[in-house]
């Protein structure tokens, strides 16, 4: 009998199963009191901008990591990113938070999924122990580790000292044409200089590079002549210019280190994913530099002995660019005693992508080139099956990227890390996953200064009752349009066979609404992506990250600023310089940012407000100018829909910056503030902040790449409008979208499959909604069809035009 059977008072150990905040104020919480039940699945719902993410991720994880973090000793704690207490009263029952997000993986092209999970690192310890020939250690297997080879004699004081002749020898894998990087460069040189134009001139038109300062007074300093043409220079001086390895030069008395154009290209540009580069430094790689595959590796990284050693008919390479669900079976078959534990280890974890639904990856896929959702589920992938418990999960919108179908596989895992005593908490809009929540918790009402407060907590059939938003909106189902729009013309992609398209031929009919849906890795990026983006008159608004500092904001981000730094300057007669935090018109004292940040160190630091400036960025003097009654900091502190009525009329009517903020407002921004900055906003606000700068330019084709990210089901409606407008004013919008109800909205669709990886490739259904649903009907239709069919329910209408050209 237990001893809680004679005892019914709890142990006091057993009382900690909640975890309690008290005045949450991180970012636009408004001193929010909670309670969330431990060992659940907790999911916080609202709209876009209600505080889930600064409750979330800015309080609760960033407070777990923090205590963490402080058990380190000082000299640790200085190697880790500081973070700071975040800003609450209180915070009592936390637990290790381990925080599964969506930011993008490591951009660096070294990195690939293998060597993401450890999953490389474990073939490679059994293709050391298992292929033949032998080579030796496992790194011998790795692209990463060059072969180095060393002659020299040592000497040995032992008695009569002898000195003896060694050979030290380490064998990598690497492939030494390429440096286990797959590919070769070749650089235009004609796109590094102007050879009519000197040095002094400005010859060099590389990114970062300028014609005064102290670039122009190394070149002087390593012998070259700044005045004369570069197509003068003889063939020593363009060696230099071009090859030189690194040298010490002095200049004004200080020593720098000069080196020749090209390998300074290569360190600092061509060592970086091209996809993660600024935009004008990629324009600028992909304009002068050409990349092939190494004809020495064949894109494979590894050189001639790593390519030589196979367990059974396959080798490193072999097992890497194999699909993850049929290496996982190659893995199943292997029947060896001595390393069964290592075959274990490594089944599950290829075991776990299957389960996740990324099966149709291959481990040499670059990990720069995973989408949001991709990255989050690879994240994911380590935290499977782990022996920990009373673990704080931590998720963000993890059905992003997923099919319905994959949905609820997602679901199943989420609810397995429950069950097995973990407290798992999710940021979400999807209903599927919010139907699976022990608890709800929704933030709000509305968004920014609007939001901030919890209006609801409970159970997910009282939150159906409770007359929300979210509540209200749970089960809303959109309905098949009656009539669908005819098309104007037709884009042809013919013989597409990117990544994992098999040979596709399909006409996406344009001046209508098509989206193009399948399950996760079917090839719907790969055909769009692949064929249409990039062309002339095509503007794709994808899913990676928008740059950004703690300085920039969506005034700054959008061009906004420019026509109202222009209207405050004709008002007032004076220079458009004084009106921008970043140049003339800062506060001297905090550089224009509004804050004074202090470095504690290795503990986190500290911004107070600026004292000179009182937090408004600007300079007294430049306060003092006004437009329309308002100084520029006034118009910082604006919201959009605010900033809109100031600028369409009376005397503030400036119409450059209304149609910017008109923009915003139509994307579903109209609460966020001209002056906040980037860094405060969520993923969605950021892509539709993305979506509206692109608004703005003369484009015929429009290419979104799922535009619901971070949308809740109350702004759906605003974002199918948005998609309505653009197409009735005469462009083309193709959307890759998982979402049931931009499906439904849709002129056309096209999906793909019918699986993942090599089981998909393949277009199985186009043509309108309403097609697919029917053909659902009989048992015969796709995947997607089954859930379209479902969500819409039954008696759709039929379209009154549905001929595509």
């Amino acid at each position: 009998m237990s001893p809680r059977a004679h005892d019914d008072t709890l142990h006091p150990a057993d009382q900690h199963d909640r975890i309690r905040i008290r005045g949450a104020r991180e970012n636009n919480l408004r001193g929010i009191d909670l309670e969330l039940p431990k060992r659940r699945l907790t999911v916080f719902a609202g709209v876009s901008g209600s505080g889930k993410s600064s409750l979330v991720f800015g309080t609760i994880a960033a407070e777990s990591q923090r205590l963490i973090n402080e058990t380190y000793s000082a000299f640790l704690q200085g190697f880790m990113p500081s973070i700071g207490r975040p800003d609450v009263d209180a915070l009592d029952g936390l637990t290790t938070a381990i925080i599964v997000d969506q930011e993008r993986m490591g951009a660096n092209v070294r990195s690939t999924v293998g060597t993401a999970t450890d999953a490389n690192a474990m073939l490679r310890v059994l293709f050391s122990r298992l292929a033949t020939p032998r080579l030796g250690s496992p790194n011998a297997y790795s692209f990463n580790v060059p072969s180095v080879r060393a002659v020299g004699t040592m000497t040995v004081e032992k008695g009569s000292a002898k000195t003896e002749k060694k050979v030290f020898e380490v064998l990598g894998g690497m492939c030494p044409r390429c440096e286990g990087m797959g590919v070769i460069n070749d650089i235009d040189r004609t796109q590094l200089y102007d050879a009519r134009k000197s040095l002094s001139e400005g010859a060099i038109t590389v990114p970062g590079y300028t014609a005064e300062g102290w670039q122009a007074r190394m070149f002087e300093a390593a012998g070259l002549d700044i005045s004369k043409p570069i197509a003068r220079y003889n063939k020593k001086e363009l060696d230099l210019l071009l090859h030189q390895e690194p040298m010490k030069v002095k200049v004004a008395g200080a020593n720098l280190t000069y080196e020749g154009l090209l390998p300074r290209i290569q360190k600092s540009f061509l060592s970086k994913d091209v996809e993660a580069m600024q935009p004008h430094i990629r324009a600028f790689v992909e304009r002068a530099v050409t990349f092939t595959t190494c004809p020495d590796c064949q894109g494979t990284r590894l050189n001639d002995s790593a390519r030589s050693s196979r367990i059974g008919a396959h080798n490193m390479a072999d097992v890497c660019a194999m699909q993850i669900s049929d290496l996982a079976e190659w893995v199943r078959s292997l029947r060896e005693p001595s390393v069964a534990p290592l075959l274990a280890k490594l089944q599950h974890t290829l075991d776990s992508f299957v389960e996740v639904g990324l099966g149709y990856l291959s481990l040499d896929r670059a990990s720069g080139t995973l989408s949001g959702g991709e990255a989050q589920r690879t994240k994911m992938i380590r935290h499977l099956g782990s022996a920990l418990t009373d673990v704080t999960y931590v998720f963000d919108e993890p059905s992003i990227g997923l099919h319905p179908h994959d949905i609820q596989r997602m679901n199943a895992l989420l609810l397995r890390l429950r069950d097995q005593g973990n407290t798992v908490l999710v940021v979400e809009h999807k209903p599927e996953t919010i139907a699976i929540a022990d608890t709800v918790v929704e933030l709000g009402p509305g968004a920014g200064t609007s939001g901030g407060q919890v209006v609801f907590q409970g159970t997910v059939e009282a939150l159906k009752q409770s007359g929300t938003l979210t509540g209200r909106h749970l089960e809303t189902r959109a309905q098949l349009k009656p009539t669908v729009r005819r098309s104007t013309g037709a884009l042809k992609v013919r013989d597409a066979h990117t990544h994992n398209l098999q040979h596709v031929n399909v006409d996406i009919p344009l001046g209508v609404l098509v989206v193009v849906t399948g399950v996760a890795g079917s090839g719907k990026s790969s055909l769009i992506h692949g064929s249409v983006s990039g062309q002339s008159g095509v503007v794709t608004v994808d899913q990676s990250a928008i740059k950004g500092s703690r300085r920039s904001n969506p005034a700054t981000y959008t061009d906004a600023l420019e026509p109202i730094r222009k209207a405050f300057a004709k008002a007032n007669g004076v220079k458009p310089a004084l009106f921008s935090a970043n140049s003339e018109g800062a506060c001297p004292t905090c550089n224009g940012a509004g804050v004074i940040y202090t470095d504690l160190g290795m503990m986190a630091g500290v911004s107070s407000p600026c004292e000179d400036c009182a937090g408004r960025r600007f300079q007294a003097s430049v306060l003092a100018y006004r437009l329309a009654g308002k100084n520029i900091a006034d118009v910082y502190d604006l919201s959009v829909d605010e900033a809109l009525d100031f600028f369409s009329d009376g005397d503030a009517r400036t119409p450059a910056a209304a149609a910017i903020l008109q923009r915003l407002v139509d994307v579903g921004l109209g609460y966020i503030r001209l002056g906040q900055p980037l860094t405060t906003l969520s993923g969605g606000e950021r892509q539709r902040l993305k979506l509206a700068t692109h608004m703005g330019t003369d484009a015929s084709v429009y290419v979104l790449d799922e535009p619901t990210t971070g949308l809740h089901l109350a702004d759906l409606q605003h974002l199918l409008a948005l998609l309505d407008r653009l197409v009735d004013s005469g462009k083309s919008v193709i959307v890759i979208e998982h979402h049931l109800a931009v499906m439904a909205h849709a002129d056309w669709l096209i999906d793909m499959g019918p699986g993942a990886g090599h089981d998909g490739g393949r277009v199985v259904f186009e043509g309108t909604p309403a097609d697919l649903v029917a053909r659902a009907a009989n048992d015969t239709g796709s995947l997607t069809g089954r859930h379209l069919r479902e969500y819409v329910g039954a008696g759709t209408p039929q379209p009154k035009s549905r001929r595509k050209p």
